[in-house]
């Protein structure tokens, strides 16, 4: 088959998003905003590599006072037009987003930005090791002052 027909296959940039793949338990601190009271929450990650390597597929259930509070469907990817990682969020409070998180890694930190109506959310993902990740969403109206949202630590399982 000529190069030129042949599928194309995930670039190292792809590949980085391994990191995240797996089962996870985490630990979470969510802070009072609009949208929910204040506490401590934890959840189960469970995450993995698919579609021929081009993305992370994450899936999390929130549990919090023994009940489950908030649930997330995210996919990852690379685009290797703009070279920068995307992030398409959806979750249990039913907002859809205009367009995905983007953004970049920095050293063992990737972090994406998106903006919608309701204003700019930040998720910062830090690996910490092979076994343990953390993760950091803040909320800002103008994308300048940031709050946190949550922030939690991630354990493999």
């Amino acid at each position: 088959m000529p190069d030129h027909l042949a599928a194309p296959s995930p670039l190292p940039e792809h590949h980085k998003l391994a990191a995240f793949a797996g089962e996870w338990n985490g630990e979470e601190m969510v802070y009072p905003s609009r949208w929910v009271a204040g506490g401590p929450a934890t959840s189960r990650v469970t995450a993995r590599m698919d579609l021929n390597g081009f993305y992370l597929i994450q899936d999390t259930r929130q549990m919090r006072d023994g009940q489950e509070s908030f649930a997330t469907h995210g996919l990852f990817t690379y685009d290797r037009e703009d070279r920068l990682y995307k992030l398409f969020w959806h979750d249990s409070l039913g907002y859809y987003p205009p367009s995905p998180a983007s953004g970049s890694w920095t050293g063992k930190v990737l972090t994406l930005v998106r903006g919608s109506l309701r204003g700019n959310a930040r998720h910062v993902y830090e690996v910490v090791d092979d076994n343990t990740y953390n993760l950091k969403i803040q909320f800002s109206p103008d994308a300048e002052g940031w709050n946190d949202v949550l922030t939690g630590v991630y354990r493999r399982i």
